[in-house]
């Protein structure tokens, strides 16, 4: 059940409760896509830098170490050792992610595996099982991620594809949990497609719309269009998809862009970008990014940020994070990435309290202007 706690113009402050436990909105999930963080922080570390949910990928799962064992080991929380709800992706982004690696057709799109080269099929169907097997809290419709730039004859034929998939992918889950309570059963998400075509989103969003799923996704943004062009087409979808049904922008993304988000109905989130960042020695401070590979913090004994209070500020200087990383040691990353995924996470912690205040406005103005003050590369 979601319900909307409250509400500043079009952002919104909701709570998701599943049988897996309670989401607070705007969220942001950490992206664990083969059941683990990159970065080495481990799943039980996840409560204490304010995650909620973890992210993992229904393509990847199933190429190793599949889905059916998976399912053996007791369903994908048991086998990370997380207690809290999940969400799988469908596999659908792969279909752009490894374009030269598939074929796309009517029933679904035919893979070589990325591992070892062997075929492989995932269809709606296909895609409704295997997220079954990894039994994750939600569960994301099976679509076709389509590559930008990209032709509007091609967009327009994907995102009618894209509903057929829906149709189908949502038949299948029912089959598959006739004899399961309504109330332990999958949440299934479906996804707007259409690309930067305001039109074609439009239409698509309406069709989804229509089906009435426990929630919905906008996906195909973030992939090389520009920001304002992404804002721009959530301005067009999201007045379109019910607003008393969670909305995910999937893939997205900088702190500015959640926030730019946020203010447009969005209320869900997810992005390897703090991680990767981490793992670069690119931390995120409430004044900005900084490069913990600069000179500048060699002798620095102030935390990364002084107005952050994870394990990792409450523990360590700027100084010996260089040296860390300087000296190539695996402890610079983890500490990093649990740096970076506290700092989304209390991210949004933040945008649900100035929401729920009717200050949200003040504070999308006053984060940008401080995340743009830093002069640290």
């Amino acid at each position: 059940m979601y319900e909307i706690i409250a509400e500043n113009n079009r952002a919104k402050r909701g709570r998701l409760t599943t049988r897996d436990g309670v989401i607070e909105t705007p969220v942001f999930m950490n992206v664990a896509t083969q059941g683990a963080i990159k970065g080495a922080v481990e799943p039980r570390e996840l409560t204490a830098l304010g995650c909620q949910v973890v992210l993992a990928n229904t393509y990847h799962l199933h190429v190793r170490p599949g889905d059916g064992l998976v399912r053996e080991m007791g369903g994908l929380r048991a086998f990370i050792g997380w207690d809290g709800p999940t969400l799988t992706d469908s596999g659908g982004f792969q279909v752009f992610s490894l374009a030269k690696l598939r074929r796309v057709r009517e029933d679904g799109v035919c893979f070589a595996s990325h591992v070892d080269g062997r075929r492989l099929f995932i269809g709606p169907e296909e895609s409704a099982a295997i997220q079954a097997n990894l039994g994750s809290t939600v569960a994301m419709a099976f679509d076709e991620c389509a590559p930008y730039p990209c032709e509007r004859r091609y967009m327009e034929e994907s995102a009618a594809r894209t509903v057929r998939w829906l149709e189908r992918h949502r038949a299948k889950a029912e089959e598959l949990s006739a004899d399961i309570p309504p109330e332990r059963r999958q949440l299934l998400f479906g996804i707007n497609q259409g690309g930067t075509y305001a039109d074609i989103r439009a239409e698509n969003a309406a069709r989804i719309a229509e089906l009435g799923l426990p929630g919905y996704a906008v996906g195909g943004l973030a992939v090389g269009e520009s920001a304002e062009r992404m804002y721009e087409i959530l301005d067009v979808v999201t007045p379109i998809l019910p607003r008393d049904k969670p909305t995910y922008l999937m893939g997205v993304g900088t702190p500015e862009n959640i926030l730019e988000a946020v203010e447009r109905g969005v209320d869900f989130f997810d992005c390897v970008l703090p991680a990767r960042n981490g793992r670069h020695a690119n931390l995120y401070t409430s004044r900005g990014r900084i490069n913990m590979h600069n000179k500048r913090f060699e002798r620095d004994p102030a935390p990364i940020d002084a107005n952050c209070s994870c394990p990792v500020c409450r523990t360590y200087s700027r100084a010996y994070l260089r040296h860390l990383f300087k000296a190539g040691e695996m402890l610079a990353m983890r500490l990093a990435v649990a740096h970076n995924l506290y700092f989304y996470n209390s991210l949004t912690a933040r945008i649900r309290e100035a929401i729920e205040g009717g200050v949200f406005a003040e504070f999308k103005r006053e984060t940008l202007e401080a995340l743009r003050s830093s002069d640290v590369a």
